[in-house]
């Protein structure tokens, strides 16, 4: 499953350069990975489990500026999973150029709130994923 989120940038996301500030970007693939979720999750379900989604590591290059008004896409889908742990692929382009402005590498673990501790993934949920990499290889 590969999901695409758009995002025009307004003023409040540049810097004094007036071009985006370099910590946005990690508020705009955190959309994308929320716009996911929203499509992979059943939300009702997911909410009620034991479950939550720490993120652990966050490996990002910035490849090109983007500025006012431009019309970026986030993409986000899974490329990697462990025993404990989920790597997202997230790359943010900007549709008026097809330009490649960052690349992202988001992990995270499956935690539960009871033990306080990362936990295997469930069956079904490890499923899921394998099926949505297994579709980009």
């Amino acid at each position: 499953m590969l999901n695409k989120t758009q995002i025009k940038v307004r003023g409040y996301h540049l810097d004094l350069f007036q071009h985006v500030n370099n910590a946005r970007y990690l508020e705009f693939i955190e959309e994308g990975r929320w716009a996911f979720f929203d499509e992979f999750f059943d939300k009702d379900d997911w909410m009620q489990q034991d479950l939550v989604w720490p993120v652990v590591n966050i490996n990002i290059n910035f490849k090109s500026e983007a500025n006012f008004g431009d019309l970026l896409e986030v993409q986000t889908r899974y490329v990697k999973i462990g025993n404990r742990s989920i790597t997202m692929k997230q790359t943010i382009f900007n549709t008026q150029t097809n330009d490649t402005v960052v690349e992202a590498d988001v992990t995270y673990v499956c935690f539960s709130k009871a033990a306080k501790a990362a936990i295997p993934f469930p069956d079904d949920f490890r499923q899921r994923v394998e099926l949505s990499i297994a579709a980009f290889e």
